[in-house]
């Protein structure tokens, strides 16, 4: 008798779990930031390499793999990553489950090893930024990669590149209200010192991708076109200058 009700229990507590896990899942998923039309628009320029969006480039120049923001859809990033494309760089947007790169950060290695790639910078945006970082930390003896680039994010101590020898170019936008500044300030310890900043007069947060207004953020002073147009140019600029 105890057995069959234990059994029962047990039951109760195991579809209990299940519908949280269930409503876990869809408020993530229907809370998840949509590309705009525009980024939409430019997405229809990439492949796809199962999840990862590829915007095709010069295989001679250096590849660029990138970790989406925390709840980003990865088309987000279309814009900057086809005029990235557009000047011989080939872009491979990564997509998350559940759009949270923390889900599986080891992606990176899986696109590096399916294109044979030897000549490749990693980066990401937000959260994005941090799993590219620990995956960096983790490649430092690769001699592959050629450098790490972070937008409105950080390294976090798993992710130490102080002694880094690649580039790194930080970038951040000055009317961002996600971005917790003081942790940003700190986290320079964890950066080389040769390390390029550059902060975007007017940009915010969710402008870093194309996908409207994200909650907390702070309304940007340059439109978004203008934005993304920054975006590349430095990153252009940047990875001309990546030995």
């Amino acid at each position: 008798m105890k057995k069959k009700k234990l059994k029962i229990i047990l039951s109760y507590i195991g579809a209990i779990f299940l519908v949280i896990i269930g409503l876990s899942f869809f408020y993530i998923k229907t809370n998840s930031y949509q590309p705009s039309s525009k980024a939409l628009s430019f997405s229809q320029k990439s492949e796809t390499q199962g999840s990862t969006l590829v915007f095709k480039g010069n295989p001679k120049k250096t590849s660029v793999i990138f970790y989406q923001g925390a709840l980003v859809d990865n088309r987000s990033y279309s814009i900057w990553a086809s005029k990235l494309a557009a000047k011989g760089h080939t872009v491979y947007l990564l997509k998350e489950p559940l759009n949270l790169a923390v889900l599986n950060p080891n992606q990176a290695s899986l696109v590096i090893k399916a294109n044979k790639l030897n000549n490749y910078v990693v980066g990401g945006h937000s959260l994005g930024g941090v799993i590219a970082s620990r995956f960096a930390k983790k490649s430092e003896t690769d001699s592959s990669l050629k450098g790490v680039f972070f937008l409105a994010s950080y390294p976090d101590k798993k992710g130490n590149l102080s002694n880094f020898k690649g580039d790194v170019l930080s970038i951040v936008g000055a009317q961002d209200n996600i971005l917790n500044w003081s942790s940003y300030k700190k986290a320079k310890q964890y950066l080389p010192k040769e390390t390029s900043y550059v902060t975007i007069e007017g940009g915010n947060h969710g402008g870093f991708g194309s996908y409207g207004s994200q909650k907390g953020d702070k309304k940007a002073k340059i439109s978004n076109n203008q934005q993304q147009e920054e975006i590349s140019q430095t990153l252009i600029d940047w990875l001309d200058k990546v030995n």
